[in-house]
């Protein structure tokens, strides 16, 4: 591609917006938020002038129906976790030049002005059709506030864009018996008015764009994807929806109306960039409509249709802005083998990731690393965190680190030794050193996160390596000048692995500068076997990271299985209600209080007893099948509910006449219903 060979004066790097209605977890973290802070870091550390820009997406229907949930407003659900996302990016080191928001004013202007522009193009299409709507609310009903039966499953309570029971895709019109999710109420159909993006339009030019022009650029999972769309064909998709909360549709008469949530949000790119622009006193247009700037979008993989098809679309036509140069889109993360979900809590948070392991960004921020989703689904389990630490960044990259501070301090007062004379395997190592600039930054330049990262690693393991084979401490007495050249590479190495880890361990490559008193460095500095002077004082030697115990991980371990418990008793539903009956069929029912005189075990049965009742109206046998959940002994004298008019029925060739009124729970535990207060036997239920 000519792109790839282009030498761009700026780059504009976008990472998807969170939906602030839930904190940020580590798939979010290892899809899109980790890769694109590393990505940014390396282009900062190599002098390229880069805007990273991040917000949160605050408009859409879940926010709506949280609030609705709470008894709050829209604006305090985002207002609530905006806060609490922004001060984990910023706490977890997500080094964004600019974190907005879209219920900002500058993005409402924003994405008002580019509706405007596009509908003054005529780039829209204007239909009207039939949608559900709730005469007792008097609103239209967005998908996510219908549910009704599943056509598929038969599950009851299937929302009317997604059943999440069989995950079938749906629309409301499929729902069998629909329902307003506001009232319950049945909701009808009345016609409503809403613009389209004309995607069918843009199908040729879309084919040229993507399918011939970044098949050998973009990764194959992107690619992949856009072209089995374009494959199937476009259609008109709507850019406005009936809600009231969102950025209003800048027409007249157009009350109620909003722009839909996946047109508005990656306008908010923009407005962001205008947000930085202003406070900065910066030009915002050049990183968006100079060909000189190069657009880079980080996102998940159910988002590439949106910044690879629509987006771009809705770029094009509007005439004045530049196209996404590559989309590095990744795939899921899952936990401990099942699929991270928020509705099932089974995430781990990063705001309480940062407060049960303080100052331990670094491991996980390697570790997400070191399993990204890059093209497939990966996994993240608590025992490979633990793992990744113990063995790799302790064992090898601090372990490493620490033995040549202290070593140095033992010998030579803390000071750089000299270089003196070189053997074969100094220089071998030195040639080394300088391979590694080139190495780890020509797979980041591919958007190969796991692999640049596997590099860095490397040039630690060849000092550990190096260090380990010279035995300093064994060769000192004998030749102390052969340990100056040896200690003398090994901090070079680490003056190196300062520069070379902090795109990926930001907060460690401060820590190792600082240890090493050496003046903060950039990428083209990296390389050079030589960077600190002999004779320069290094600080004192600190531990870079700490060993995790079992019973860290047994702790974390521990908070998913109670999930885990408490999913699976969510998961268990009561039975639903019966018919519907009338008045006066119920005041046929004679329910009293009745004392249990006698309880014995009916013969070879498990869950039959043999009860005899003082009902107040007589005396009688009663027959129930309680016998798992109470002894005889146990039962005599209490008073419960009898049902006294039930026709007689046999059981075990023992007579009952009525019964004994039990509640049961959803695990078929039963428990007497039984009156407060000493009632009489005899006494009426009503």
């Amino acid at each position: 591609m000519e792109n790839k060979k282009k030498n761009f004066k700026r780059y504009t790097v976008t990472s998807a917006l969170p939906y602030a209605n839930g904190p940020i977890h580590i798939g979010h973290l290892a899809g899109v938020y980790v890769p694109a802070d590393i990505y940014v870091r390396y282009l900062r550390s190599k002098g390229t002038d880069v805007l990273f820009i991040g917000g949160s997406d605050e408009h859409g229907v879940p926010i709506t129906i949280k609030a609705q949930q709470l008894g709050i407003s829209p604006q305090e659900i985002v207002d609530k976790y905006h806060k609490i996302i922004k001060k984990s990016f910023a706490d977890f080191g997500i080094s964004f030049d600019v974190y907005s928001r879209t219920s900002a004013p500058i993005h409402h202007e924003t994405a008002s002005e580019f509706f405007t522009t596009l509908y003054d193009k005529g780039e829209f299409v204007e239909k009207t059709s039939m949608q559900y709507y709730d005469e007792d609310n008097n609103q239209f009903l967005a998908d996510r506030y219908i549910t009704g039966t599943c056509p598929r499953c038969g599950y009851e309570k299937a929302y009317g864009d997604q059943c999440e029971s069989c995950g079938t895709s749906l629309s409301p019109a499929e729902l069998i018996n629909p329902r307003s999710s506001l009232t319950g109420n049945v909701p009808v159909q009345k016609e409503t008015r809403h613009w389209y993006l004309p995607l069918d339009k843009y199908q040729d030019w879309l084919n040229d764009w993507i399918v011939k022009g970044h098949k050998e650029d973009w990764k194959p999972n992107v690619y992949g994807q856009c072209k089995s769309w374009l494959d199937h064909g476009l259609q008109p998709r709507a850019v406005t929806r009936d809600l009231n909360w969102g950025v209003k549709v800048p027409l007249k008469d157009t009350d109620g109306k909003v722009l839909y949530v996946w047109f508005d949000a990656p306008i908010g790119y923009i407005s962001a960039t205008r947000e930085w622009a202003a406070e900065n006193g910066k030009d915002w247009e050049p990183y968006w409509k100079d060909e000189e700037s190069r657009l880079i979008h980080f996102i998940g993989k159910d988002n590439i249709v949106f910044h690879c098809i629509i987006f771009p679309s809705m770029l094009k036509q509007e005439g004045s802005y530049i196209l996404p140069d590559n989309v590095p889109a990744f795939e899921f993360l899952n936990l401990e083998n099942d699929k991270i979900s928020t509705s099932r809590n089974w995430a781990v948070w990063l705001h309480e990731y940062l407060e049960e392991f303080p100052g331990k960004q670094d491991v996980l921020r390697y570790t997400l690393t070191a399993n990204a989703p890059e093209t497939k689904d990966n996994d993240f389990t608590w025992k490979d965190f633990q793992a990744k630490n113990n063995n790799e960044l302790l064992a090898i990259f601090g372990n490493f680190v620490n033995r040549t501070l202290v070593l140095t301090q033992k010998y030579f007062e803390g000071k750089v030794p000299e270089l003196n004379g070189l053997m074969e395997e100094d220089k071998k190592v030195m040639d080394e050193i300088r391979s590694f600039p080139d190495r780890i930054g020509g797979s980041l330049d591919a958007f190969r996160f796991r692999e640049s990262q596997a590099e860095m690693m490397n040039l630690a393991r060849l000092g550990n390596k190096y260090l380990t084979d010279s035995e300093p401490w064994k060769v000192f007495k004998e030749d102390p000048e052969r340990v100056q050249t040896i200690l003398n590479i090994s901090l070079q190495i680490c003056a190196n692995l300062a520069i070379l880890c902090e795109p990926f361990l930001p907060f460690t490559a401060q820590r190792l500068t600082a240890m090493l008193n050496m003046e903060t460095l950039h990428w083209n500095d990296a390389g050079n076997p030589e960077l600190l002077q002999p004779g320069l004082q290094l600080n004192n030697a600190e531990y870079l990271f700490e060993r995790i115990d079992d019973k860290m991980i047994e702790v974390q371990v521990q908070k998913l299985l109670d999930t885990k418990k408490a999913n699976e008793m969510n998961e268990q539903t009561l039975d639903p209600a019966k018919e519907t009956i009338d008045y006066d069929t119920f005041t046929k029912i004679d329910i009293r209080i009745g004392t249990i005189l006698e309880a014995e075990k009916v013969p070879k049965t498990q869950k039959l007893l043999k009860l005899k009742v003082d009902t107040g109206v007589d005396i009688r046998t009663v027959v129930s099948g309680i016998a798992e959940y109470y002894k005889p002994e146990d039962i005599i004298g209490k008073r419960a509910c009898f049902l006294v008019n039930l026709a007689p029925r046999k059981l075990r060739g023992i007579e009952s006449n009525g019964m004994v009124l039990m509640a049961e729970n959803i695990d078929g535990k039963l428990s007497f219903i039984s009156p407060e207060d000493e009632f009489d036997p005899g006494s009426k239920v009503s």
